[in-house]
C-alpha cells in the first residue's frame, strides 16, 4: 500500500513517514501545499494523510482542489486540538478522518489500516481467502495457521491484491502501489514476485488475466 504524508513540520513528516515504512507501507512525503498536491493529483495512493496548516497551499485547499477533480482516495487530516472549525471544515471538504495534534502515531497508524480497509470494502482487520488470513495490523499472513514468512515486496503485492479480492489488476496498477516514486520501476519484477508468492502459499489462488493482469480468487474458489 502506497501513502503520501504531507506534513511541513520536519520532524513530524519524518516520524510519520519512518512508522509507516516500518509498518510496511510504501511512503512518498511532501513539505507544503502546493508539492503535496502535485503528487496527490498525478500519483496513485491508498491513503494521504494532509496537514491542514500548510504553507504555498492550505491542507482544505488542497483537498478540495483534489475532490473537485475526482480524486478519491481517503484523506485523514491532522489539526490543531482548539481548532473545532478545521476539522468541520475539512469533512465538508471531503477528509474521510481527522487526527488532533499532539497524537500517538499508533492512532494514525490504526485510522489509516482501517481508512483503506473500508475503501476496500473491508471491515475487519483481517482479510481472509480460503485458508490464507492476512492480519493488517501486525501486517502477518498465514496459510492453515501457519505463518508465512514473505519479504517486503512479496508482502505489500499480496496485500493490494487481497485488498482487491475478485478483481483483475494491471502489472502497472501493482507497481505504482509497490514503489515510492523514486524507485526505478520495472514492472516485469511482479511476475517474479507472483511466482515466489505461489510457491510459498502453495494455493491456486493467484490467477494470471492473460494480458491484463492478476487477481485474486473469490475466497469460495480457493481450498486448502
Amino acid at each position: 500500500m502506497r501513502i503520501l504524508v504531507i506534513e511541513d513540520d520536519v520532524n513530524l513528516n519524518r516520524q510519520l513517514v519512518e512508522a509507516l515504512q516500518e509498518a510496511g507501507y510504501v511512503v512518498d512525503q511532501a513539505m507544503d501545499g502546493e508539492e503535496g498536491h502535485f503528487l496527490g493529483d498525478t500519483e496513485p495512493y491508498d491513503a494521504v494523510i494532509l496537514d491542514i496548516g500548510l504553507p504555498n497551499m492550505d491542507g482544505i485547499t488542497v483537498l478540495e482542489k483534489w475532490r473537485g477533480a475526482g480524486r478519491a482516495m481517503p484523506v485523514l487530516i491532522l489539526t490543531a486540538r482548539d481548532r473545532w472549525s478545521d476539522k468541520v471544515s475539512g469533512i465538508d471538504a471531503g477528509a474521510d478522518d481527522y487526527v488532533t495534534k499532539p497524537f500517538h502515531v499508533e492512532e494514525v497508524l490504526a485510522r489509516i489500516r482501517a481508512l483503506i480497509r473500508r475503501a476496500a470494502g473491508h471491515a475487519s482487520s483481517e482479510i481472509a481467502c480460503g485458508p490464507v488470513r492476512l492480519d493488517t495490523k501486525s501486517s502477518k499472513v498465514t496459510v492453515s495457521g501457519k505463518t508465512l514468512k514473505l519479504t517486503s515486496h512479496e508482502f505489500r503485492l499480496l496485500s493490494y491484491l487481497m485488498h482487491h479480492m475478485g478483481e483483475v489488476v494491471s502489472r502497472t496498477e501493482l507497481v505504482e502501489h509497490m514503489y515510492d516514486q523514486d524507485f526505478d520501476r520495472d514492472s516485469n519484477t511482479i511476475e517474479v514476485f507472483v511466482g515466489r508468492l505461489r510457491k510459498k502459499i502453495g494455493l491456486d489462488m493467484i490467477e494470471t488475466v492473460r494480458g491484463l493482469g492478476y487477481r485474486i480468487k473469490e475466497p469460495d474458489n480457493v481450498k486448502g
